[in-house]
């Protein structure tokens, strides 16, 4: 069985690939949704990092005016910067912090500071 978080990291991959797909006109990798061990998520988060370095400025030139869809809305569409504002990014902070209450609640040991990464600060001048 797969680890009870591993939805949450398969979803907050999948929204970052889509959203910037979605918001560069440029395929998605496909993912199968088959990982089961600690490794094999690493490698999906790899791998999105990965695509998601593929991409530059130039890429995302127009993306604030593309028009953007996809199935489920029945037809309706967003601009690119509503999409990423109102989409993408609440959805990839709602997955990635389930994932990381999860894996709290199952004893790994992760702290806040996990969750925010390296801070950018600055001696005071």
């Amino acid at each position: 069985d797969q680890f009870p978080f591993s939805r949450q990291v398969q979803s907050a991959c999948d929204t970052l690939k889509l959203g910037a797909s979605r918001l560069t006109g440029k395929d998605a990798p496909k993912h199968d949704d088959s990982e089961e061990t600690i490794a094999q998520l690493r490698e999906r988060v790899r791998a999105t990092i990965g695509y998601l370095d593929g991409f530059g400025e130039k890429d995302f030139a127009d993306a604030a005016t593309r028009s953007i869809t996809q199935p489920r809305w029945e037809g309706k569409t967003m601009t690119g910067a509503d999409y990423f504002r109102e989409h993408v990014q609440p959805n990839f902070y709602f997955h990635l912090t389930t994932a990381y209450a999860l894996l709290r609640q199952s004893g790994v040991p992760i702290g806040k500071r996990d969750y925010l990464g390296t801070l950018t600060q600055h001696a005071p001048k």
